[in-house]
């Protein structure tokens, strides 16, 4: 490809081949190797910092050719890979879901369609934001789940460690999202908080939800009253849904609108000042909670912080400085309220996962950011 190279490029493309082949170990059909994907990032990341008739092109790319492809849409003449055709069809591929074949062809990559499905371990460079990609690619149980293998900003490289869910205390929302579980399905209960903490991140108003044990008042106890927006009796459509048996593929495609919908709705009341409460069962109890330190608790000083991508080391902070008063807040709840969770998504798109670690005896924040975008 002509043109400036991007720094960032090199670092990342020979760990996503060697991640590639450790995954894909019995694949018949070829493999990008590290240069071809350096040159599909360094394409994707000049584009994204483009304009389009004044239009901020979002791109994703998958590195598949057509003859693998399911029902593609192929272009006549295929476009070769640079960033001002790209930004001139990024419109076609603006809506989720959409992404433009990327494949060489002698000597040389093109564009040379538009794809909807995509096998798992297929990779995809996704460009949303200008001078931000990710890396990622679907899962083998579920095409439209994605596992994000890294996260490329300016001059910031994030590869995400797939053995941080072995971590001890690594709560069931953190293993989710490192795409390393095998949810029963897209219902599946940890995949509902990890549709809600994509959805809190999508809103951009910043919001806290906490996820208490179900038949428990004793949350109640870090909860100035009257909470101002309680939920009698409690909101239970996300519980009906995550319950239900969809059946055939109609009724498949129809519930999973019903649900996102009610995730979406569920994330909307995080955005109010204060808290948003849901038990374990899903069901919501209110929102606008106002937190306060329960009775005989101390202050919270310190938290745990660490974010699953190589190199992390652990280290101690006070929580105010992860956020401010919304992440203060969400750790003191779970310092006095062991067995609940926080999530707290900052307007600047940063999101945290509060959980007490026993093993540590104090309580662990989880950046995750890297992992929905």
């Amino acid at each position: 490809m002509d043109g400036p190279a991007y720094a960032a490029a090199p670092i990342i493309s020979a760990k996503v081949a060697a991640y590639l082949a450790r995954h894909r170990m019995d694949a018949v059909t070829p493999l990008p190797d590290a240069g071809t994907i350096e040159a599909v990032i360094n394409a994707a990341f000049w584009a994204s910092l483009r304009r389009e008739e004044g239009y901020i092109p979002r791109i994703s790319l998958a590195l598949l050719s057509r003859e693998e492809a399911v029902e593609p849409l192929v272009f006549e003449r295929p476009l070769r890979l640079a960033p001002d055709a790209l930004t001139r069809i990024a419109p076609v591929v603006e809506h989720a879901g959409i992404h433009l074949g990327v494949w060489p062809e002698g000597g040389d990559l093109f564009v040379w369609g538009t794809i909807r499905a995509i096998p798992s371990f297929c990779l995809v460079v996704e460009a949303p934001a200008p001078g931000l990609l990710v890396v990622k690619h679907p899962t083998e149980e579920e095409a439209r789940k994605f596992v994000n293998v890294a996260v490329i900003e300016g001059d910031q490289v994030k590869v995400v460690d797939p053995h941080a869910s072995s971590l001890p205390d690594c709560p069931d929302l953190v293993t989710s999202l490192l795409g390393f579980d095998s949810p029963a399905g897209w219902s599946g209960s940890l995949n509902v908080l990890v549709q809600l903490a994509v959805s809190m991140r999508a809103h951009g108003r910043g919001g806290s939800l906490l996820v208490v044990p179900a038949g428990s008042e004793s949350w109640r106890g870090s909860i100035l009253t009257p909470m101002p927006y309680g939920v009698s009796p409690p909101f239970a459509e996300l519980t009906t849904l995550s319950r239900e048996n969809p059946g055939d593929e109609s009724g498949r495609l129809l519930w999973k609108e019903k649900l996102t919908d009610a995730v979406d709705a569920i994330a909307g009341l995080t955005a109010v000042d204060g808290a948003a409460v849901m038990n374990s069962n899903y069901e919501v109890l209110g929102f606008g909670a106002k937190i306060a330190r329960r009775k005989g608790r101390p202050h919270i000083e310190q938290v745990t912080l660490t974010e699953p991508i190589e190199g992390d080391l652990a280290v101690l902070a006070h929580p105010e400085q992860l956020g401010g008063t919304r992440h203060l807040s969400a750790a003191q709840f779970v310092q006095d309220q062991q067995d609940a969770i926080a999530l707290v998504a900052s307007q600047d798109g940063r999101f945290t996962v509060f959980a007490w670690s026993p093993c540590e005896g104090m309580v662990h924040a989880h950046r995750v950011d890297a992992l929905l975008l």
